[in-house]
């Protein structure tokens, strides 16, 4: 099956694409539909045909969306119980997307993210043997989250070989995307010059943003949550997105009934969530799977506040794009997490929410009180405020639109390139 004729074929490697929930999958997907669309290329995608974060979840082996063909390979996903099984859907995807992008036809470019780790090496391969230019979206940076974490040592072995095949794929790289300046600053100490970088935060996924008022929300009806003042934290539960103050906050809280805290979505932390919920009976928090984009902006929407978490030492590390999410179902921001960084310096900028350090629980305590004694036009102000901010800067449609012009320019300048040698190579013939 084939949407295009033949055109040079834009190849995407994500191991999770759409309809999978995963964030950097619906992200992927907007920047190949988007192209799709451009219809300046043949958009094939490849991406694992079992669910990220639910291997039991099997999707299509081939379709097509938008113009854009997804081919879905097998053995390359088997969810995320352990780092180990992690580890081999990683290798078995990587290995199989070497293959492909050695020997799809007609390659004009290879466009690739961090989902999974170490995907550009395919892409890096590629641009080597075949000549393509290669884009590099940098949705996080390892071995820096490793060694954030404490998984590894900064001299060990595995991190100096990490590193190695980083500036491998970084050195071959026509175009490198940073989050946000703290990011960008990283890459730049990797040798990434100036002229392959471009700064840009990723944006909400407004097309799935129509959310019913307030009061007639259906995800607040679903959950009992009419009423009652939500705290949410909405994504990816991950110990670089530490929710233990949160937490501590909810269990000081739990004879609170016109509070409840939601959280949201799944990851390694989502353990802590709900070993606590159950241990100490917390009738006041509710754990929730990832609901599916069709349901985001009902449930985004259903939060009073949301909670953006970001790890001490994760600053240009990983990006908390949760912001954009709440930004864009105008709620107000709870931050937790460290100063400066992209989030705080956002709430610097603009009236849009509180900042809360780590382990401060009574710092915690009287932000979630301040927020609950705002009166409801002033917390519907603040949320007015980050939509304002999101509409005028971070938008999906502009931020979209000026990703797929930094690739097509990328790509163009490559195509222009092979022209202009081709040119010459039949001037010198003659």
């Amino acid at each position: 099956m084939r949407c295009a004729g033949r055109k040079k074929t834009l190849l995407i490697l994500s191991q999770t694409f759409v309809p999978d929930p995963a964030s950097v999958g619906q992200h992927m997907a907007d920047v190949a539909f988007e192209m799709g669309r451009r219809g300046g290329y043949r958009v094939l995608v490849y991406a694992s045909r079992r669910g990220y974060e639910d291997p039991n979840l099997v999707y299509p082996a081939r379709e097509c969306r938008d113009g854009v063909e997804i081919r879905r390979l097998a053995f390359s996903s088997f969810g995320k119980k352990n780092l180990l099984i992690r580890a081999f859907g990683t290798f078995t995807f990587l290995v199989q997307c070497v293959f492909v992008a050695l020997f799809t036809r007609n390659l004009g470019g290879i466009f690739f993210s961090t989902s999974p780790p170490l995907i550009g090496t395919a892409a890096a391969l590629a641009a080597i043997v075949r000549r393509v230019p290669i884009a590099y979206w940098a949705m996080d940076l390892n071995p820096d989250q490793l060694i954030a974490m404490g998984k590894i040592g900064p001299r060990s072995f595995t991190a100096r070989v990490l590193e190695r095949v980083n500036r491998f794929i970084l050195k071959r790289t026509s175009l490198v995307v940073a989050l946000d300046r703290f990011m960008a600053d990283r890459l730049r100490k990797r040798g990434v010059p100036e002229f392959k970088l471009v700064v840009m935060p990723p944006w909400p996924h407004e097309d799935h943003m129509d959310i019913a008022d307030r009061d007639d929300n259906p995800f607040r009806r679903r959950h009992g949550l009419l009423g009652k003042f939500v705290v949410m934290y909405s994504g990816n539960h991950s110990p670089a997105n530490p929710l233990r103050t949160l937490l501590d906050a909810a269990v000081r809280l739990k004879d609170r009934d016109d509070l409840r805290f939601l959280f949201v979505g799944g990851g390694l932390g989502k353990k802590e969530v709900e070993a606590t919920i159950r241990e100490q009976g917390l009738a006041n928090a509710i754990s929730l799977p990832y609901q599916p984009l069709a349901e985001l902006g009902n449930s985004l929407g259903a939060a009073d506040v949301h909670v953006v978490s970001l790890g001490d030492n994760m600053v240009g590390i990983i990006h908390p794009c949760k912001i954009y999410g709440a930004m864009a179902v105008g709620r107000p921001i709870l931050f937790m997490g460290p100063k400066p960084s992209h989030v705080s310096d956002l709430l610097d900028q603009h009236s849009i929410g509180w900042h809360v350090a780590h382990s401060d629980v009574e710092g915690t305590l009287r932000a979630i009180e301040t927020a609950r004694q705002t009166s409801p036009a002033d917390l519907q102000r603040m949320g007015e405020t980050a939509r304002r901010v999101l509409n005028a800067n971070l938008a999906q449609a502009i931020l979209c639109r000026q990703f797929c012009d930094h690739l097509e320019r990328v790509f163009q300048r490559r195509a222009d390139a092979e022209s202009a040698l081709s040119e010459r190579n039949v001037s010198c013939a003659g």
